[in-house]
């Protein structure tokens, strides 16, 4: 099937499945027009992609990955053991991410609940009102 067909079939947009071939996720046919040719195979290819990015992994991981993922019917499924290690590096990743951003919130929260209602609302009074009261304190 070509790119259009393809694109409708997957979900996924044309500019996207340029990228995953640019990236040597995705290996099309070429007719000897340049068009793409895509198979069956192909469809379950993109469905495992998809779902290693939805688990936060990257397209150079899942180079990696990819080789060792096979189609069990509907979706690809890990197929050896040697991929733990690239599993839970990611996870750690993933983990240490989720972390910070958490951290972040918490900062935020702070920064919310030492804010005053001073019932100035626009920015250059703000600031001239701040700097009036860093000049009070020196």
């Amino acid at each position: 099937m070509r790119m259009g067909e393809f694109s409708r079939r997957t979900g996924v947009s044309q500019r996207s499945l340029r990228y995953y071939e640019e990236q040597g996720l995705l290996r099309p046919t070429r007719r000897p027009s340049g068009y793409r040719e895509y198979e069956e195979p192909d469809v379950v290819t993109v469905r495992g992609i998809r779902m290693l990015l939805a688990a936060g992994l990257n397209t150079a991981v899942i180079a990696e990955l990819l080789p060792c993922m096979v189609d069990e019917g509907r979706i690809l499924e890990p197929a050896c053991s040697s991929m733990l290690p690239d599993l839970h590096r990611e996870r750690t990743r993933i983990d240490e991410a989720a972390a910070a951003l958490l951290a972040a919130r918490d900062r935020l929260d702070a920064l919310i609940g030492l804010t005053t209602e001073s019932g100035v609302t626009d920015k250059e009074a703000c600031a001239a009102m701040a700097a009036s009261d860093a000049i009070t304190r020196a």
